[in-house]
């Protein structure tokens, strides 16, 4: 019984990490800011420095949008590991982008990984946890961003 309750707090505790990769993507490109300004040659545009900033909202609104119809059709589970598997490509493009029309689209596909991961995280934690500590486990994906946001506001 005990290995199957730490099992479980495993699985909680990585699935709670999706509600991480929100501040984590907006702190590391807040930080990316002024180089890929120059690189791209937008620093004067403010439309674009705009549109590269914040396009992720826009996708993580349509990740979330999505969240609850592909979770009942394919399975909360899948659908975590899909979003990770995207973030991780989207991450990956975003850094290796040439031009800025790339960059504004791995954001935007980044984005909605993180849309969907923010939805299913907390679906996926009621989901295998027990009834009795359900409560429990569901907070942590909240008190897992709000420590992030407190490292981030300091």
């Amino acid at each position: 019984m005990k290995n199957h309750q730490l099992f479980i707090y495993f699985i909680c505790l990585v699935s709670a990490m999706g509600g991480l990769l929100f501040g984590y993507d907006w702190v590391v490109i807040g930080g990316a800011k002024p180089f890929y300004e120059e690189y791209f040659h937008i620093a004067g545009d403010e439309g674009m420095q705009a549109l590269a900033m914040s396009i992720a909202l826009l996708g993580c609104l349509l990740g979330a949008t999505m969240a609850g119809f592909l979770a009942d059709r394919y399975g909360r589970k899948k659908l975590l590991v899909l979003s990770a598997f995207i973030f991780f490509a989207s991450s990956w493009a975003t850094g290796a982008a040439t031009t800025i029309p790339t960059f504004i689209i791995a954001r935007l596909v980044g984005g909605m990984a993180i849309g969907l991961a923010a939805d299913l995280s907390p679906m996926y934690i009621a989901e295998v946890a027990p009834t009795q500590i359900r409560g429990k486990l569901v907070t942590l994906n909240q008190l897992i961003s709000y420590w992030e946001f407190l490292a981030h506001s300091l």
